[in-house]
């Protein structure tokens, strides 16, 4: 059986979600504390480890009975790689889940298959859910055009991939339009 773990990198609530506070949407720290519970919520039975450079948010995933990881590093990027090369020894793969899914029911049951699956966002452009193996020499590419950038990747690598676009989890919420089309999710 394959030791899974989910890893979720978390921004403190009251910075979470610029563009939606560019836009002045709803109570937008309410909303990024509840996106990311039911994301926690969802991931169960797995073990999840929160990536966070904030003391409020280690304490609320402890509290969420998630394990917590105070990282320092400057980007999305650098934290995830380092998540992912402290964690190989306890876990065969990692499911890097962002906390901001509409819809995030099932992750925890979710059977990936082998080599690098990725889950992209409705745009077909980010990657809302990778899964990787661990021990890989595997770089990490969110931002602008990850889905593509992960794809390549794992070519580079050679290891068998597939991209997933109809999943649910296609759906996150970064801007006002998100809200609008998925009202009761959020």
């Amino acid at each position: 059986m394959t030791r899974d773990a989910i890893v979720m990198p978390l921004k403190r609530f009251d910075v979470a979600k610029d563009r939606l506070r560019q836009a002045g949407a709803v109570d937008v720290t309410q909303l990024a504390e509840d996106l990311a519970l039911g994301v926690l919520r969802s991931c169960r039975p797995r073990h999840v480890v929160v990536l966070s450079e904030s003391d409020e948010i280690s304490q609320f995933a402890v509290a969420h009975g998630a394990e917590a990881w105070r990282s320092q590093a400057r980007s999305l990027n650098e934290a995830v790689q380092g998540a992912y090369a402290a964690l190989r020894d306890r876990f065969d793969r990692l499911l890097i889940v962002h906390g901001d899914l509409a819809s995030p029911e099932g992750l925890g049951q979710f059977q990936p298959g082998p080599g690098i699956t990725i889950i992209a966002d409705r745009h077909r452009a980010g990657t809302n859910v990778l899964v990787v193996p661990t021990g890989l020499d595997f770089h990490f590419a969110y931002g602008p055009d990850s889905m593509r950038l992960h794809q390549a990747e794992a070519e580079r690598l050679g290891v068998l991939w597939r991209v997933i676009d109809d999943s649910p989890w296609r759906f996150d919420v970064d801007d006002p339009s998100d809200l609008k089309q998925h009202p009761d999710s959020i």
